[in-house]
């Protein structure tokens, strides 16, 4: 297992964190809206959109090593870009298992930076229920907190029909589709996406029975992938405000209490950072990756936790300042805490599956 970064991950690591941190430095105070139009079409132009999606799609034989390095660039600016959702999730299912043409209708349009869409995934359960209509399907059901849904073209929706989940893709304004928005922690991106007896046809349906879980497995590596950007960049500014604010004459990053808290922050870092990589490295070579997924949402999650509430406590009061950036890396790292399930959930899931194991 090699987690060093391939040529590809640097070069386009490196891409994404100067244009990245060039629209940081011009937008020092980005709306709530989870969405810049401007910044998505910049990075379709970089080619961050389709350079990290396999060959088939763009030719450059890349894939989600590659899109984990973007999506940490994303988290350390926590630049206002759906590509969790638009192209880690619903481009990449679709490149593994969709049709050229539902490539073609589905996928081009986002790698040009036009569109975005927004994969609506079971949780605890599945939300939408699918029925056989004629020569496709009628598709009714609701879910709350789709991630980046509130501005989406489009939609991945999983849906049970059966004992089996089936994956379908939707237009915002097809018949029956309603999107309410939502405020969420860090934003008004997120929406409630109902579905009232929506029709649609097979072409427009995802055929392969592991499709569903594939792309929640890619859903929860995205998440950490971007919670490792948030923390990341959230420690470092923590620690320069430790050198440089001074309590008693003196920086308070020399008070034992602050450098403990400090040093458990970075360990926990570089927890995340191992058990993402290990889980992604896993997963883009077709091994065996649910448990690793698991184990690396888990500490994207509580090690997130713990991260983000000492950033603010070391910060004291300016920590939550409105117009001070690390309220918004402590708001981003607890949306990604509970982001493609929490702790709890991750960490049940786990003990099931190794109590399965020595059953």
């Amino acid at each position: 297992m090699d987690f060093e970064y391939t040529d590809a991950q640097r070069e386009l690591s490196g891409l994404a964190r100067e244009l990245l941190a060039d629209w940081a430095g011009r937008h020092p105070r980005p709306g709530d809206t989870g969405f810049d139009p401007d910044l998505w079409r910049a990075m379709a132009g970089a080619g961050l959109l389709d350079a990290a999606l396999p060959e088939r799609v763009n030719g450059g034989g890349y894939g989600l090593l590659e899109q984990c390095g973007v999506l940490t660039e994303i988290g350390r600016t926590v630049a206002p870009a759906p590509y969790s959702t638009s192209i880690a999730v619903v481009a990449a299912t679709l490149a593994e298992f969709g049709d050229d043409a539902q490539v073609q209708r589905w996928v081009r349009p986002l790698l040009r930076g036009e569109t975005t869409s927004a994969p609506a995934l079971a949780r605890d359960f599945v939300a939408f229920e699918a029925e056989r209509d004629g020569n496709g399907w009628r598709i009714r059901g609701s879910q709350s907190v789709v991630a980046d849904a509130a501005f989406a073209d489009g939609y991945l929706v999983e849906a049970r029909c059966g004992a089996n989940s089936m994956l379908l893709l939707l237009d915002r304004g097809a018949d029956g589709v309603m999107v309410s928005g939502q405020h969420v922690v860090n934003g008004t991106d997120a929406a409630v996406l109902e579905l009232r007896d929506v029709q649609v046809p097979d072409q427009d349906v995802i055929s392969a029975p592991e499709a569903a879980a594939w792309a929640r497995r890619r859903a929860v590596v995205a998440a950490c992938a971007l919670q490792l950007g948030v923390l990341e960049r959230a420690l470092e500014m923590t620690c320069e405000y430790a050198r440089t604010r001074k309590q008693f004459d003196k920086p308070i990053g020399s008070f034992q209490a602050v450098r403990q808290r400090l040093a458990d922050a970075h360990i926990d870092v570089e927890a995340v950072r191992l058990t993402l990589w290990q889980a992604a490295w896993r997963e883009s070579h077709g091994l065996p990756a649910e448990s690793e997924v698991d184990v690396a949402k888990f500490w994207a999650a509580e090690a997130g936790h713990r991260v983000a509430h000492t950033a603010v406590h070391i910060h004291a009061s300016t920590g939550i300042y409105l117009d001070y950036p690390m309220q918004r890396y402590f708001t981003a790292a607890k949306r990604a805490e509970f982001e493609a399930g929490g702790a709890t959930a991750h960490l049940r899931t786990l003990g099931a599956r190794l109590d399965a194991d020595l059953s």
